[in-house]
């Protein structure tokens, strides 16, 4: 938990303790809250209205930033990875092209609707139930506005948790997910967190929200973790039998039957020879034209994503994986865009 985040939770527990009428500060959290929801909520309007007013798409991709690491085991530069992102994306030092030749300067490709303001709200002592509902309805405001699907960009990967809820809640039923990961994040509430990074996919199963779950690149996974994809009928491939998996993985054809695919990209799925900066670094991992092929051959319709885990504090100085990042992003968008 950054040191910010810490004093505003104090803050309101003194508040608390000093016969604060509990009403005053909950109605005061409400105001912030709707206030965050309102701007996300004009900016897709907006970039909505801007994509139907150029002639529209079948799907549009929008970023939507979610700040947040303090659901991090270990460390919580995650946070801080949204503008750095970003930045990489419109990098000079390339160009705004996908390899699959989409433009990102075109609106009908790719927007962004800007962050959901992660630490002014938990400034407000708002918990993260609270929080978690706050970025499922973010999501949602972006899908409300045809035809823009979100892509997020993390933050930990807690927060694919409340992102795939409201993808299939929008979307009013189950999504096939792939998931590319150094770990399961399947763990029943890690360290007693139920809303942690290594939780979430334990969460998101629980809920019902995904047909099939498969989880690509995976290294480092306890007794539990393995257990509890037995218990949730996880598609498992480890890193150890990519070389036999790597053909069907390059061929993947998901969504037929259910509401599309959601795709969920933490950044150590990569080795850290390409991806350094990042919180757990695992060697042995993908490289990143392996998911790049991932990627590029998956047949299905991509209702959503996320890139997370990206870390800028165990970054490189030329921002190595902040570009790795942005790639990640930019090809995901020519998967969604369409």
């Amino acid at each position: 938990m950054s040191v910010l985040g810490r004093r505003g939770i104090h803050y309101f527990q003194k508040l608390n303790a000093a016969n604060i009428p509990t009403a005053l500060i909950e109605k005061g959290q409400n105001r912030v809250i709707e206030a965050s929801l309102t701007l996300i909520r004009e900016r897709a309007k907006l970039k909505g209205e801007l994509v139907r007013a150029l002639g529209g798409a079948v799907a549009s991709a929008s970023l939507l930033g979610v700040p947040l690491g303090h659901n991090s085991s270990f460390l919580q530069g995650p946070a801080f990875a949204p503008p750095r992102i970003r930045e990489a994306i419109w990098c000079g030092s390339t160009n705004p092209t996908t390899e699959e030749g989409k433009e990102l300067t075109d609106p009908r490709v790719l927007t962004d609707v800007g962050d959901v303001p992660v630490q002014e709200i938990r400034d407000c002592g708002v918990d993260d139930e609270r929080l978690m509902k706050v970025v499922s309805e973010s999501v949602k405001l972006v899908m409300e506005e045809d035809p823009l699907r979100p892509l997020v960009l993390g933050g930990d990967h807690s927060i694919s948790y409340p992102v795939i809820r409201a993808v299939s809640e929008k979307l009013g039923g189950q999504v096939d997910i792939l998931h590319l990961d150094a770990h399961p994040d399947n763990y029943d509430a890690y360290e007693g967190n139920y809303f942690s990074h290594a939780s979430s996919f334990a969460r998101i199963m629980e809920g019902g929200y995904a047909r099939r779950l498969l989880q690509v690149g995976i290294r480092s996974i306890s007794q539990e973790g393995r257990d509890q994809c037995k218990r949730f009928g996880v598609e498992l491939y480890e890193m150890r039998t990519f070389s036999r998996d790597r053909e069907y993985l390059e061929n993947l054809k998901l969504g037929d039957g259910v509401k599309g695919v959601y795709v969920s990209i933490d950044v150590d799925s990569l080795d850290p020879a390409f991806a350094p900066g990042v919180s757990h670094i695992e060697p042995g991992g993908l490289s990143f034209r392996d998911v790049l092929n991932i990627i590029h051959n998956l047949k299905g319709d991509i209702v959503g994503a996320d890139v997370v885990e990206f870390n800028p504090q165990r970054d490189t100085v030329d921002g190595m994986t902040a570009m790795v990042a942005a790639k990640l992003v930019r090809e995901l968008t020519a998967k969604i865009a369409k």
